[in-house]
């Protein structure tokens, strides 16, 4: 049975990509930081749906010291994949930000990921074939104004994911990164409306991305057929700051 842990899977992203997952027979550790009853629900559609496969909701804090993320890693079964969606950002000048607020942005979105992708890489190379997936960002390859932090987060994470794939891509093990554009998820929630019409009017494709869009990246490269992939930052932008 393949296994998968999708974090962030109560957010906006997070939740296709276990519905995508769920559909192609995937079984599932359903991540939350906060939201527990929005995980459970999760949980709960997805096993009246695929009865055959197990769903199981775990919470997990990103803030967490690095002894709590090993006796995490230890309280799950083997899993064949990992999948990272979740993220923060603070919108805002860096001159505003306190040092805690950057640090929290830097830790929830590059540093933990790094640290639970060294815990998990002993039981994912036990596997006949391993994925990992980071959700990057178009602002990983463009930097935004007023998201610097962000995007600097984001940039690690592609860089990271093409440095570390060269590490053990011998083994069966891929690491890639879906970096999306503009996304129609309740984080762009900050924004009005008149400013995410503008920013539709800037993308080619005419459109925000929905989750589906992302997702469909996310189950594609978890697929045994896409193991000569690896290493890639795949921009799913609609055409949008390449």
């Amino acid at each position: 049975m393949r296994r998968a842990v999708v974090f962030g899977a109560t957010g906006g992203i997070g939740e296709t990509i276990c519905q995508d997952l769920a559909r192609a027979g995937w079984s599932l550790y359903v991540h939350y930081c906060h939201d527990q009853p929005k995980a459970e629900k999760i949980s709960q559609e997805l096993m009246k749906e695929h009865p055959n496969q197990d769903f199981m909701t775990i919470q997990f804090d990103f803030a967490s010291d690095h002894q709590q993320m090993k006796q995490f890693i230890q309280s799950l079964l083997p899993v064949n994949a990992v999948v990272f969606a979740q993220g923060i950002t603070k919108y805002g000048f860096l001159n505003d930000q306190k040092l805690t607020e950057i640090e929290k942005v830097i830790q929830i979105n590059l540093t933990t990921p790094i640290e639970l992708t060294k815990l998990f890489e002993a039981t994912l190379l036990k596997q006949d074939f391993s994925r990992i997936v980071y959700l990057g960002s178009v602002y990983g390859g463009q930097g935004s104004a007023l998201e610097s932090v962000y995007s600097a987060t984001k940039a690690g994470l592609s860089r990271f994911a093409q440095a570390y794939s060269r590490e053990v891509a011998s083994t069966g093990l891929s690491v890639n990164v879906v970096a999306p554009g503009a996304v129609n998820t309740p984080m762009n929630a900050m924004f009005s409306k008149e400013v995410m019409n503008e920013v539709q009017e800037e993308i080619p494709a005419g459109r925000l991305a929905e989750g589906k869009d992302i997702a469909y990246w996310v189950k594609t490269l978890l697929e045994p057929e896409s193991s000569y992939c690896t290493g890639q930052t795949i921009y799913v932008s609609g055409g949008w700051l390449l």
